[in-house]
C-alpha cells in the first residue's frame, strides 16, 4: 500500500519546503492589502482588498520612492564595480601560480565573516573625519568590503573551470591576454558572472545596519531605513500595514530580476558546482 505512495513522497517534500519559504511572503502580501483597522484579521485572504496602505507608503511626504531610487543607486554601484574589481582578481587567482594563493583566497573569504556590528563605530568615526556622512560612498565602500570576497571567491570557481586552451587559441589568433579574457572568457563566464551580479546586487539591496549609521537626512536613506522609520497615525503606534506594503514594493524588483534571469542562474549555479 505505501509503496504506491513513494513515488510522490520527493514531490510532497518540494512542495512543503515550497510552502514553508513563501507562506512569510504571502502573509506580507495579504496584510498590506488589508485595511488599518483589519490588520490583526486572520482570515487568508483580504476582505475587502483595500490599497490603503499602498497609498500611505506611496504619499509623497514619506519620500519612499526617493528611498528606493536611493537604494537602487547604492546597490546598483556597488554591484558594478565590486564585479569590475571582482573579475580582474578571480582571473588572476585562476591563472597565476604563485606562493600562498590558496592563503590568500582563505583570507579573502575570511575578510567577509565579519559581523558588520564589529566595524560601525570605527567606520562612523573614520568617515565622520572625512567628511563622508550622508553620502552614498559611506554606503558604497562598505558594502563593497562585503560584497567583493563572495563575488571574487565565486568568480573564481568559475574561470578555474575553463580550459586555458581558449586563452591560447585566441592568442595565435592575434589577441593579447587581455584581450582573450575581455573577448572569450567573459562571454563565455557570463551566467556565472550574472548569478555573481545578483546575489551582489541582492545583498546590498537589504543592507540595513550601515545605511542607518552613516545617513541622518531622509534625502539619502534606502528603503530598508525608510520602512524602519515609518511612524504611525498616533503616538507608539507601528504602521504594520504600511511596512508590510512597503516590504512588497521593496520585494517586486527582486523577484521580476530572478524571474527574468532564472535560466541564467541555474546555469550560473550548476557551472559553478562542475569541476
Amino acid at each position: 500500500m505505501w509503496r504506491g505512495w513513494l513515488p510522490f513522497v520527493p514531490y510532497a517534500g518540494v512542495l512543503a519546503v515550497v510552502v514553508y519559504c513563501l507562506a512569510p511572503f504571502y502573509w506580507m502580501l495579504v496584510s498590506s492589502l488589508r485595511r488599518a483597522s483589519d490588520l490583526f484579521d486572520t482570515s487568508p485572504l483580504p476582505s475587502p482588498v483595500s490599497l490603503e496602505n499602498y497609498q500611505a507608503v506611496l504619499d509623497p511626504a514619506q519620500g519612499f520612492a526617493r528611498a528606493l531610487l536611493n537604494s537602487l543607486i547604492v546597490a546598483g554601484t556597488t554591484t558594478v564595480l565590486a564585479l569590475l574589481l571582482a573579475m580582474c582578481t578571480a582571473y588572476a587567482m585562476a591563472r597565476l601560480s604563485f606562493r600562498f594563493k590558496r592563503l590568500i583566497l582563505t583570507l579573502i573569504i575570511a575578510t567577509s565573516m565579519f559581523p558588520v556590528v564589529s566595524i560601525v563605530i570605527p567606520l562612523l568615526k573614520l568617515f565622520t573625519g572625512i567628511g563622508w556622512i550622508n553620502t552614498y560612498q559611506a554606503m558604497i565602500v562598505p558594502s563593497m568590503s562585503f560584497a567583493l570576497p563572495l563575488a571574487v571567491w565565486n568568480l573564481t570557481a568559475f574561470f578555474r573551470q575553463m580550459p586555458e586552451e581558449l586563452e591560447h587559441a585566441a592568442m595565435v589568433d592575434g589577441c593579447t591576454r587581455g584581450q582573450a579574457f575581455r573577448k572569450v572568457i567573459i562571454p563565455l563566464a557570463a551566467p556565472g558572472i550574472l548569478t555573481t551580479a545578483i546575489i551582489t546586487f541582492i545583498a546590498a539591496w537589504n543592507e540595513f545596519l550601515i545605511a542607518v549609521s552613516v545617513t541622518n537626512k531622509p534625502q539619502l536613506q534606502t528603503a530598508p531605513v525608510a520602512v524602519s522609520k515609518f511612524v504611525g497615525a498616533q503616538t507608539y503606534e507601528t504602521p504594520f500595514g504600511s511596512q508590510m506594503a512597503a516590504g512588497v514594493l521593496i520585494t517586486i524588483p527582486l523577484v521580476i530580476t530572478v524571474l527574468l534571469f532564472q535560466h541564467r542562474i541555474v546555469t550560473g549555479l550548476a557551472a559553478g558546482a562542475a569541476k
